[in-house]
């Protein structure tokens, strides 16, 4: 029984499925004037529904009763299985499939399962590329809606949601709240059962476990290297386009990635969040107090399987192994001098670099220091002003009398 005759013809058309609302934007059709009502809004952009904390707008009642949630913190949806509390009947039944590890969505690309049809459309980008939402105030695009406004807020400057426990920060998202007071508490509640690590997020967990299966998805399609997040690869990305988005307001340095501004923001601030517990050092970030304490402990993690040094730090120990592989893979494009490490390239660009103003009048060649030139002229006049006092030859640098004398004595000895 229906209390209203607008409640039975609704009714009677969702049981024939008959749909005489058409929208006139798009034609899309509705079995109910209120719902085509409601669809227009996406056309007209109409959101009559404020909240009255925060003054958010919304097009829909129901989204803004369930946008309230975040303010008053009411959860009426619990799981049987863990107890843990939702604030929508939907979050409750997505929440579900942990426990049952049921996974009925397949991508027919790759064949990975997931336990939502949302998650299965938002792993699809990841073939297609597709970013159908974008931003109207820097031209971004995204491939969902949310992760697009959640980046609005970065132009709106809107932070909802504040740390509660030692810095008081700020941040856009509840979920961002969250992983922010992790840092704080050390709490790392996703641990991979390969190796025991445990992580503040889930993304870097899954992140982690494709170094124990060598999964590396994400492809440069520059010089076709492959990464295991696509964080990753927009960063390496920027090795090709030289593209630094990110500016420094005070000195304008700038920088490829966000948060290597926001580190160097604290030399400007002297901000300085994290103490170390044993000396009471402090410092701007909670990667530099875990370095930090393997002064006190000793402890050096990263291995090198060639000699068995260890070392503090992964990067340590990158740079370490330059000297077994003696890859080389650093070159001069002025010379095509070979380095095993960048920073013996950068100091090998300077003899490049340095202003040559000593010109040999016989061949043109130009020097940066008058004593090179005067090396150089020996080569064509032939002197040799540096004897061997016991065979007599002679040689234009002192450099290569020392390495003559080797062969008399079998080790190098002064020379005056």
């Amino acid at each position: 029984m229906f209390s209203h005759s607008g409640n039975l013809i609704k009714h009677a058309n969702v049981r024939t499925g008959e749909k005489l609302f058409k929208c006139e934007v798009c034609d899309k059709m509705f079995s109910h004037s209120g719902d085509r009502n409601k669809h227009i809004r996406i056309h007209t952009g109409e959101k009559p529904f404020k909240c009255d904390v925060c003054y958010k707008q919304f097009s829909q009642k129901g989204y803004l009763n369930s946008h309230m949630v975040i303010h008053t913190g009411e959860k009426p949806f619990k799981c049987d299985v863990c107890d843990k509390q939702f604030s929508q009947k939907g979050y409750l039944n997505s929440h579900m499939v942990i426990h049952t590890g049921e996974k009925p969505f397949k991508c027919d690309v790759c064949d990975k399962q997931f336990s939502q049809k949302g998650y299965l459309n938002s792993h699809m980008v990841i073939h297609t590329g597709e970013k159908p939402f974008k931003c109207n105030v820097c031209d971004k695009q995204f491939s969902q809606k949310g992760c697009m406004n959640i980046h609005m807020r970065v132009h709106t400057g809107q932070k909802l949601f504040k740390c509660d426990e030692v810095c008081k920060k700020r941040v856009t998202h509840a979920e961002h709240a969250k992983i922010h007071i992790r840092m704080h508490t050390g709490e790392k509640p996703f641990k991979c059962e390969l190796c025991g690590k445990s992580f503040t997020q889930r993304g870097n967990l899954m992140e982690h476990i494709r170094i124990h299966t060598g999964e590396k998805p994400y492809k440069c399609e520059v010089c076709c290297k492959s990464f295991t997040c696509n964080k990753s690869l927009n960063n390496h990305m920027m090795i090709h386009t030289g593209e630094k988005p990110f500016k420094c307001d005070v000195c304008d340095k700038k920088f490829s990635q966000n948060g290597n501004l926001k580190s160097h923001m604290m030399i400007h601030t002297g901000e300085k969040l994290f103490n170390c517990e044993v000396c009471n050092k402090m410092l701007t970030r909670v990667e530099h107090v875990k370095i930090h304490m393997r002064t006190h402990t000793g402890e050096k993690p990263f291995k090198c399987e060639l000699c068995g040094k260890s070392f503090t730090r992964r990067g340590t120990l990158n740079d370490h192994m330059r000297i077994h592989a003696r890859k080389n893979s650093f070159k001069c494009e002025i010379c095509a001098e070979r380095f095993s490490q960048i920073g013996d390239l950068k100091k090998h660009m300077i003899i490049h670099n340095i202003e040559k103003t000593f010109k040999c009048e016989v061949c043109n060649r130009m020097f940066s220091q008058g004593g090179q030139l005067i090396l150089h002229m020996r080569m064509h006049t032939a002197e040799k002003q540096f004897m061997c006092e016991i065979c007599t030859e002679s040689f234009i640098q002192i450099g290569d009398l020392k390495k003559h004398m080797i062969l008399h004595f079998g080790e190098n000895i002064s020379v005056s």
